[in-house]
């Protein structure tokens, strides 16, 4: 099932004399239920614009996209799209509004006028899928970034969406602070079952998806799972892009004649291979 659909959907923001070049040309993507999805490319190749179309911040200049079924360029479904997808973006400090975390993570459901007890259980169940329950009565400016990063989530999951959108959420978080994210991402999609797209510039965090996808130009350039993108390594960095370094690693292999698989992505997969090599050697 799809759960985010886009057909031929172009964008371009304006600018004094009118239109600009288009930022998103002619994309067909799709997101189904369930699925991680990361989404690379260079910088103003089109990714955070991708981003904000899947929850109405911006609606296309043609084509269209559809949430569940829902049009987003119908001002009468924005509140049911946005319970249906949540963005959280990329600098933590600007999603956090209150002065205590449990407070900030019941804030839009306060808004929205849920219950009192229903708050407070969804509160409690978002900040423990997070991992930061011990930290309820905290203030923000107590934690690192990588936990303000995983309050901003908890924030949006307390609105229970079928999807998360994730703009490049630990581009300005220290190695621990990614995994920490990171691992927070991967649980939400592996035991709670909510879609998840995950824009990054990171290659590592996108190894872990079911699915990649590169932009480049405003278009869909390369499509596939880790393993199919990021063995064409060649072709990889045609686009502006690394590829993991386990991947780099068995390329510069194979250039030196070592007889190995060019399609492994992940560190353990890459340990895993040269231990069965060396022993093999012996």
């Amino acid at each position: 099932m799809e759960i985010i659909n886009f057909k031929n959907v172009s964008f371009a923001y304006e600018i004094e004399s009118g239109m600009g070049e288009k930022v998103l040309d002619d994309v067909d993507f799709s997101v189904r239920k369930g699925e991680f999805v990361a989404v690379l490319g260079y910088n103003g190749s089109g990714k955070s614009t991708l981003a904000k179309h899947m929850n109405a911040i911006v609606i296309p200049l043609a084509g269209k996209v559809e949430v569940e079924g829902m049009d987003t360029a119908d001002d009468s479904l924005v509140y049911d799209i946005r319970q249906k997808v949540g963005m959280v973006f990329q600098n933590p400090d600007n999603q956090i509004v209150a002065t205590i975390v449990e407070e900030d993570v019941a804030f839009a459901l306060e808004n929205l006028g849920v219950e009192p007890k229903e708050i407070r259980r969804r509160v409690d169940e978002a900040l423990d899928i997070v991992g930061m329950l011990e930290h309820a009565t905290a203030t923000p400016h107590q934690l690192s970034g990588g936990q303000k990063q995983r309050v901003a989530i908890a924030g949006v999951i307390a609105m229970r969406p079928d999807c998360v959108v994730l703009d490049e959420p630990t581009a300005m978080l220290d190695p621990s602070g990614r995994r920490m994210v990171l691992r927070t991402v991967r649980r939400l999609n592996a035991e709670h079952g909510i879609t998840v797209v995950f824009i990054t510039h990171y290659m590592e965090e996108a190894a872990v998806a079911d699915r990649v996808v590169i932009l480049s130009g405003g278009k869909i350039a390369k499509e596939g799972t880790p393993k199919e993108v990021f063995s064409d390594v060649e072709g990889v960095r045609a686009l502006g892009l690394d590829v993991p370094q386990s991947t780099e690693i068995c390329y510069l292999l194979r250039e030196a004649g070592v007889d190995i698989e060019q399609d492994i992505v992940l560190p353990e997969e890459c340990v895993s291979r040269l231990a069965e090599m060396l022993e093999a050697a012996r």
